[in-house]
């Protein structure tokens, strides 16, 4: 049922198809976690169809080995009309032992989708706690610094004339 659960995590091995040329899970493996994390909970939000409109702000903080167990979190943070900004962080650790390490951290914004591939709106997250309410403050405040670097690279993508 849509606008109910606002956090989904997903759970497994690191596989030995998933290491980098220095012996640890790849970036981009960790990369598809997340958007695949980021999907789940938006969709699970929603109750629709969402695709991924930015992922930013990842934070490689620590490696992540072959045969670690992995979380990936995703978190509802804000919503808008249609679009919901989900925290992310991913986890993991020797299955063995009860501890994970946070290995990666960043913010994904999904944008419910109709049939015709339109955004279409979506549930409205209201803040409760004081962390949600510090969570919420946080993505208004990265979604105010993103207009303001996408201002800037603008002179990347225009030529001067």
């Amino acid at each position: 049922m849509a606008g109910v659960d606002r956090e989904i995590t997903l759970r497994f091995l690191a596989e030995p198809a998933d290491v980098n040329f220095g012996g640890k899970v790849h970036g981009g493996a960790v990369m598809k976690w997340i958007d695949l994390a980021a999907y789940a909970g938006a969709a699970g939000w929603s109750g629709k169809y969402c695709i991924t409109v930015y992922a930013g702000g990842i934070r490689f903080v620590k490696p992540i080995h072959v045969g670690n167990i992995v979380e990936v979190s995703a978190k509802v943070i804000y919503t808008g009309t249609s679009s919901m900004h989900l925290g992310i962080d991913v986890k993991a650790g020797d299955p063995k032992e009860p501890e994970r390490h946070l290995t990666t951290h960043c913010i994904v914004i999904m944008v419910a989708v109709d049939d015709d591939g339109k955004p279409t709106s979506v549930p409205e997250w209201i803040p409760e706690t004081e962390d949600d309410i510090r969570l919420r403050d946080s993505a208004l405040r990265l979604m105010d610094m993103r207009k303001r670097i996408g201002a800037e690279m603008e002179a990347h993508v225009k030529p001067a004339l």
